[in-house]
């Protein structure tokens, strides 16, 4: 991997000891969080960080949240929600069960 992270993506910092990838290494950082969570300012601490997406690729949070559109965000839910359309609108996701843009399901 010719790219220079702060820590290995595979490492203790970046996966904690496992492979873990996208959503699970980003969602990991706010684990203690308290909201509202602005966003520019998670960005900048975690902006730099590697985000395995999959065997192969590995990409910045920063990179990731270039397709968040919220400036804030009220709760761990939005917070999911938003960085989970990021990845599918910047192609991070190789997979979509139900598409690319899957209708709601309501239980």
């Amino acid at each position: 991997m010719s790219e220079q992270w702060p820590h290995d993506p595979d490492g203790e910092e970046g996966s904690e000891g496992m492979r873990k990838y996208g959503m699970a290494i980003i969602a990991k950082k706010v684990e203690d969080a308290e909201w509202p969570l602005d966003c520019e300012a998670f960005v900048e601490e975690y902006g730099d960080d590697p985000v395995r997406i999959n065997y192969q690729r590995v990409v910045s949070v920063a990179d990731v949240f270039e397709h968040v559109e919220a400036e804030e965000f009220e709760d761990l839910v939005r917070f999911h929600r938003a960085v989970g359309d990021a990845m599918r609108a910047g192609g991070f996701w190789d997979y979509h069960p139900a598409g690319a843009d899957p209708e709601p399901k309501h239980a």
